[in-house]
């Protein structure tokens, strides 16, 4: 990715960042890999915001089906995800192995409670919930892999 030179108390230093995720940055200096975390991420501009959009009222049934299928990629595109049996999707922020599920079907969560334990890059991360109700469906299970965006659970 980038490489540069750094001379720190008369040692000489060749760092190369090789790739920045979140606040975890993979270097070698030297030619020595590290996994360096930083205070706050590089170019933080770069990375997207997330924006939630807000729960409207349902739409009368006099309305078309076509607005209703078309506001469906929108929500997804803005990372939220309206299951058939209704409720919103708790999605993977990043690839790891899930650790612990802190939830049961039927539970009441509220925003900002922990759901989900994923370790990715050696690191435990709670994922939290963004929205309150109840816990409709839980899609993993302990030691499962996931990928980025996997649904992990819904509420509803």
């Amino acid at each position: 990715m980038s490489k540069y030179q750094y001379k720190v108390q008369g040692v000489d230093y060749e760092v190369e960042i090789e790739e920045v995720e979140g606040n975890i940055a993979k270097v070698n200096v030297n030619g020595i890999p590290f996994e360096v975390e930083l205070q706050q991420p590089i170019n933080a501009a770069k990375h997207p915001t997330i924006v939630k959009p807000k729960v409207s009222a349902p739409q009368p049934a006099a309305e078309s089906a076509a607005p209703a299928a078309s506001a469906a990629p929108a929500a997804a595109a803005a990372g939220v995800a309206a299951n058939a049996g209704g409720g919103n999707a708790v999605k993977a922020p990043l690839p790891g192995t899930i650790t612990n599920i802190c939830v049961s079907v039927g539970q009441q969560v509220n925003v900002g409670d922990t759901v989900v334990v994923l370790e990715a890059m050696k690191m435990q991360n709670n994922i939290e919930a963004e929205y309150a109700g109840t816990v409709k469906s839980i899609n993993v299970s302990n030691g499962d892999s996931v990928m980025e965006g996997a649904v992990l659970l819904t509420i509803g």
